[in-house]
């Protein structure tokens, strides 16, 4: 039970076992990282692109948090965890070297990145630069701004697979006029999980005199994090998914002297009008969800991103291999470990996506994603930090049995 004032969920972030540093196929040291998550093992979850679960010390921090809540709620909600987000605020701000008075938590990357997208003040005729690959909720936002307010959205189309950054980057400028106001960056396609040049184009948009949006939801806490170096003005995540936080927790971060000009989605007091808090102002919500960020944070630095990354990233190969031939398998993901992270897709001619995850499931409790866009389709395999490579074999074998050659 928290007993002292201000004491987070934080406090009670103690790992089952030591964590020892693990090479990319290091199945002993990862199977002591596996066994920190209570997940079901009667099925293979391939699909942590969504959401991740969360490791068992992360887990037990939310709900002694919602626990201790329940005792007394106007008194521990509000004066026992509340004050615990301005730790769980430093401690993300660190991890992305960022000041913390420009890190807002939010409760997932599609709140994060509407704040700006609704809260940016942009009249008839202003432009916004997004892509066909961008996230359906973003592009839906982008859509009723055009609706409502008469902004022009102009697109990008990029290639499946994607092309090299040059190209990319010139296919963005030749979207960008006079009238530019905001050009939106998707660092990890959901779609395929390409990763694209956000620097550059950040750099493109700052040329232009346009502000610089990048949707990290499915970087963060896997692609390196130092949100300075990208150059962005606003950058919204989830980290749900990667940081491996509760279920309900996201991350905006607004350059300090773009805060004033962007007004929250719900009203804040005239007070707050250039400060990160006034996109927090949400009324009542659990502070459990926020507070155990700061457990999640130390597990991630105990793993380390790096590694992370190279884990999720062999086991991705691991299955691309394994499939390679198999029913003319179409791999949508490049394997440059600098273009890609843990998400890949893969079509097979003829197959219907819909109909070969039903089966996965249905025939061997294998979870994946099918995926359909106007461009492609295909199913999306996902394999986390929890996942093992047995799992992951499991996914071959399946596809070599249930696909036709």
């Amino acid at each position: 039970m928290l007993a002292g004032a201000g004491l987070s969920a934080t406090a009670l972030a103690k790992p089952t076992t030591v964590i020892a540093p693990a090479a990319p196929d290091d199945e002993p040291a990862w199977r002591a990282i596996q066994a920190e998550f209570d997940v079901d093992r009667s099925m293979v979850n391939l699909n942590n692109g969504g959401v991740s679960p969360s490791p068992r010390l992360v887990h037990e921090a939310m709900k002694t948090a919602l626990d201790t809540t329940n005792l007394a709620p106007a008194h521990y909600l509000w004066g026992v965890l509340e004050p615990g987000v301005e730790a769980v605020r430093g401690d993300l701000a660190l991890e992305a070297n960022v000041s913390p008075d420009e890190i807002a938590i939010t409760r997932n990357a599609s709140e994060s990145l509407q704040i700006v997208q609704l809260g940016l003040p942009l009249t008839a005729g202003d432009e916004v630069v997004v892509s066909n690959l961008d996230y359906p909720r973003m592009r839906t936002t982008w859509a009723q701004r055009a609706a409502r307010d008469g902004v022009v959205v102009r697109e990008v189309v990029l290639p499946t697979p994607l092309p090299d950054d040059a190209t990319i980057v010139a296919l963005f400028r030749a979207q960008i006029t006079e009238r530019t106001r905001l050009v939106h960056v998707t660092q990890v396609l959901h779609w395929t999980g390409g990763v694209l040049p956000v620097a550059a184009l950040c750099a493109l948009a700052r040329e232009a005199g346009a502000f610089s949006l990048v949707d990290g939801a499915h970087a963060f806490g896997l692609l390196p994090s130092d949100l300075r170096a990208y150059g962005c003005d606003a950058y919204g995540t989830s980290l749900h998914k990667w940081l491996n936080a509760p279920i309900g927790a996201g991350m905006l971060f607004v350059r300090r002297e773009r805060i004033e000009q962007i007004w929250p989605l719900q009203p804040a007091d005239p007070s707050l009008v250039g400060n990160i808090r006034k996109f927090e102002e949400i009324g009542t919500h659990p502070a459990a969800m926020h507070d155990a960020i700061g457990a999640a944070l130390v597990f991630h630095r105990m793993v380390g991103r790096e590694r992370k990354l190279s884990r999720v990233q062999a086991l991705r190969r691991r299955w691309v291999d394994g499939i390679a031939g198999v029913g003319g398998a179409r791999v949508l993901t490049t394997d440059d470990p600098a273009r890609s992270a843990a998400l890949g897709t893969v079509s097979f001619p003829g197959v219907e996506p819909g109909a070969l995850a039903a089966r996965l499931w249905s025939e061997r409790r294998i979870f994946v994603t099918p995926i359909v866009h106007p461009d492609f389709v295909c199913i999306r395999v996902t394999p986390g930090i929890q996942t093992s490579r047995e799992e992951v074999d499991r996914f071959v074998t399946a596809i070599r049995e249930l696909v036709p050659s």
